[in-house]
C-alpha cells in the first residue's frame, strides 16, 4: 500500500500539468416515472434524487460527462388522471442506480477562464447503465423478485451559468428511455408469470431526474484558451 502510495505522489504532478479544465460536483433534485402504473405526467418529481457528476472539457462547447444517480422510483393509480388507471389501483415501488456517461454539448461558448458570467442552455446523450428490482404484480398487490440491471438512453436539457470563478450552478431535466418495460412490475421475466402482465407491452418504461448541478473547476489551462 506505501509503494502504491508513493507511485501516486510521483504520477500526480504530471496529471495535474497535463490536465483539461475539469468540473466536480453534484446532483440534487427529483424523480417520477412514465410507465403503465401511476401518474402520466411527463415531469413531476416524486421522490428525492441525489447524484455525482464529473465533466472534462474538451473545447468551450463541448464536454465529456460521467455521473452516478440514485434516486426511488415510485407510481400510484390512485394518482392517476385516466379512469382505468385510477380503478385498477396498483402501486409500486422501486430503486434505481445509475451510472452515465456521454457528451454535453453547448448552445453558446462556455470558456471556464474567462471570469465574464457567461449563460448558455446545454442538451447530453449518452448511454446510462442501471440497476434496479424485477417486479411482478399479484391481485393488486407488488412483490420484489431479484436484482435486475439494463440500459437507457439519457436525454438532458439544462442551461448553466458560471456564478463564480471556481463554481458553475445548472438546472436540468433528463428523461431516460429504458430499455426494459418491468421497472413497474408490468411485463415480470419469468414465465410463470405471463398472465400477470399488462398494459403496453411495446413501450419500454421511461425515468426523468430533475434537479440542479453545482459544480468545481479545476485544472490547468487548456488548448482552447489563450495564453
Amino acid at each position: 500500500m506505501k509503494k502504491l502510495f508513493n507511485l501516486l505522489l510521483c504520477f500526480f504532478p504530471f496529471i495535474t500539468l497535463n490536465a483539461q479544465i475539469n468540473e466536480i460536483g453534484v446532483f440534487l433534485g427529483g424523480s417520477n416515472f412514465i410507465g403503465d402504473v401511476g401518474r402520466t405526467t411527463y415531469i413531476a418529481p416524486e421522490k428525492p434524487a441525489i447524484g455525482i457528476l464529473y465533466k472534462w472539457n474538451k473545447s468551450p462547447r463541448h464536454s465529456y460527462r460521467f455521473s452516478y444517480t440514485q434516486s426511488r422510483i415510485t407510481g400510484n393509480d390512485r394518482e392517476s388522471e385516466e379512469p382505468s388507471r385510477y380503478k385498477r389501483g396498483f402501486s409500486f415501488k422501486n430503486n434505481v442506480k445509475e451510472l452515465s456517461a456521454g457528451l454535453e454539448f453547448n448552445f453558446f461558448d462556455f470558456n471556464l477562464h474567462d471570469e465574464d458570467l457567461k449563460i448558455t442552455p446545454y442538451v447530453f446523450s449518452g448511454l446510462s447503465y442501471f440497476r434496479y428490482d424485477e417486479l411482478h404484480i399479484v391481485n393488486g398487490v407488488t412483490k420484489k423478485d431479484k436484482g435486475g440491471n439494463s440500459f437507457a438512453i439519457p436525454i438532458i436539457l439544462g442551461i448553466k451559468s458560471n456564478i463564480s470563478r471556481d463554481f458553475v450552478l445548472a438546472a436540468e431535466i433528463g428523461a431516460r428511455y429504458t430499455f426494459t418495460d418491468n421497472i413497474d412490475g408490468s411485463t415480470p421475466k419469468d414465465d410463470s408469470f405471463a398472465n400477470n402482465r399488462f398494459g403496453n407491452l411495446n413501450n419500454n418504461d421511461w425515468y426523468v431526474f430533475t434537479g440542479v448541478t453545482l459544480t468545481y473547476t479545476f485544472g490547468q489551462k487548456p488548448c482552447y484558451c489563450a495564453e
